[in-house]
């Protein structure tokens, strides 16, 4: 059975890293959102499941590109994710709008060919370069 582990870090990004977390976190809700209200409106006109990816908003939306493209991907997993759990136990609820105020201003991404590394004092992201971290543990 494979376990999935997650390891926090306190992070001290420089001004420019956290001008691009903060893209990163609202271009995260903003897809979300885009996604959620796409999907309502299609079975609404249509009566059928609409699955929409985050390449299709890159076009209209040019400012998508600037920030991990991984993260995007996985507001498309987590959405799928709720909708199967809605649609599995009703008592989970339809999922919701995201909004600005009320964030944990976090994103997941992958692994692919070494692109994240924590290091002895930092952690290299997608996008990000290196951001001093302060570590609790070691990863192994």
């Amino acid at each position: 059975m494979k376990r999935n582990i997650a390891y926090r870090y306190r992070a001290y990004p420089s001004e420019t890293q956290a001008v691009l977390l903060a893209k990163t976190f609202g271009c995260a809700r903003f897809l979300w959102n885009q996604m959620l209200a796409d999907i309502m409106a299609y079975y609404e006109k249509e009566h059928k499941a609409l699955y929409p990816t985050p390449a299709q908003y890159k076009s209209d939306y040019e400012w998508l590109r600037e920030v991990d493209s991984l993260a995007l991907a996985n507001v498309q997993l987590q959405l799928k994710k709720a909708f199967r759990r809605f649609f599995k136990d009703k008592k989970t609820g339809y999922p919701n709008f995201k909004t600005k105020h009320h964030s944990k201003r976090s994103y997941t991404t992958n692994l692919v060919n070494g692109n994240i590394m924590v290091l002895d004092h930092s952690i290299r992201l997608p996008k990000l370069k290196e951001i001093k971290i302060k570590k609790h543990r070691n990863a192994p």
